[in-house]
């Protein structure tokens, strides 16, 4: 049996979550805010969440370069060799690789949790419990663990997990993943009572996870195998600087998960939303008795019923017949639009680009 010396954390908090435009700006994206008032933005949640579970030595956070000083300020306890700066944005199967081969010349027999830092978990005495299953279980067998969540309802921006047989507890085979479905298969999928939510939360063996990354993407673990006497040394950031940024930009699920065969899921319980949207924030925040969601802000609202509203400092709010509408404001930028039409924000954020430059991102 491992001992929590040899669990590790890998942290990624590299995004900008364009779709929380414009609170999350790529200079502060959504990690660092503090959506509830509670004094800790998401990423310090996601830190206090896996502090019982290993030793705070073994929490590494992976983030863009430019966040350095927002993670070091937000996290302070951290060490600088707990923060693995990306010179360049490459998805989630470099980020992976990267911490994987930087915790195995620290401890080859390590095992690891991934996860991002901008999901909201309200359960935790169930997410712990649940991590502790998922660590027992990868470090006695060769596996690739993801976690699974019941779906509630037909969502079109989640990958989809086929459940298989049982193997142990909670853990079964993966049959299939689907990327995000339109909504007649999201139907059919949560009707059949087969299909999971892919979380975005792993757990292997730093063994397992190396093994997987060489089967099924050795262009990327070439070129991290050409800077392996780096790790763990005062020359590894150098190689990093100079290497990562030519680096495929893939994703863990459809470089290895999709397609290694000792694939499994953990189907847990703990509460938990991929806070990627104005309308998850909204799904996951108290609500008034009009429906309505006021972020820390003053708001007098007639006749209006199901909105969200984000405006920091003493601005007042006065609305008038407007229901399910996002209502965020950000100093320079004010954003009025329907909930329904959310997934816009994107196409909004590159017409800002391309009309202003980077003034308003």
């Amino acid at each position: 049996m491992m001992t929590d010396n040899h669990r590790y954390c890998v942290i990624m908090c590299g995004g900008i979550g364009s779709r929380f435009w414009p609170y999350s700006r790529t200079d502060r994206p959504k990690q660092f805010i503090d959506f509830f008032g509670t004094g800790r933005s998401l990423l310090q949640m996601s830190y206090d969440r896996i502090s019982p579970l290993v030793p705070k030595e073994n929490i590494i956070i992976v983030t863009n370069s430019h966040y350095a000083p927002l993670v070091k300020e937000q996290l302070p306890e951290l060490n600088d060799d707990q923060i693995l700066l990306e010179p360049a944005r490459r998805n989630t199967a470099p980020c992976i690789a990267w911490a994987a081969y930087h915790i195995a010349a620290r401890d080859p027999q390590a095992s690891m949790i991934v996860t991002p830092s901008d999901h909201l978990i309200t359960r935790d005495a169930e997410f712990e419990k649940s991590i502790r299953l998922g660590f027992n279980f990868v470090e006695k067998h060769d596996a690739l663990l993801t976690l699974g969540i019941k779906p509630t309802r037909p969502e079109t921006g989640y990958g989809y997990i086929q459940i298989g047989r049982p193997v142990e507890d909670d853990v079964l085979k993966v049959k299939t993943f689907t990327e995000k479905p339109d909504i007649d298969l999201a139907k059919v999928f949560v009707e059949s009572g087969e299909f999971f939510w892919n979380s975005g939360i792993f757990l292997w063996s730093v063994k397992s996870i190396l093994e997987a990354l060489h089967n099924y993407t050795p262009d990327l673990t070439s070129t991290f195998d050409n800077g392996l006497a780096t790790f763990g040394t005062p020359e590894e950031n150098a190689f990093i600087q100079r290497e990562f940024p030519g680096c495929v930009n893939i994703s863990i699920d459809y470089a290895v998960m999709e397609r290694a065969s000792n694939v499994y899921v953990e189907c847990v319980n703990f509460g938990w939303s991929d806070l990627g949207t104005w309308s998850a924030l909204y799904d996951n925040s108290p609500k008034n008795r009009d429906s309505n969601v006021v972020q820390n802000c003053q708001v007098l609202a007639y006749n209006s019923s199901g909105n969200i509203f984000a405006v920091p400092g003493d601005k007042l709010v006065v609305v008038n017949g407007l229901h399910d509408y996002i209502v965020a404001d950000a100093g320079d930028v004010l954003l009025v639009c329907p909930k329904s039409e959310e997934q816009h924000i994107k196409q909004y954020v590159n017409d800002a680009k391309l009309s202003y430059k980077d003034k308003y991102l």
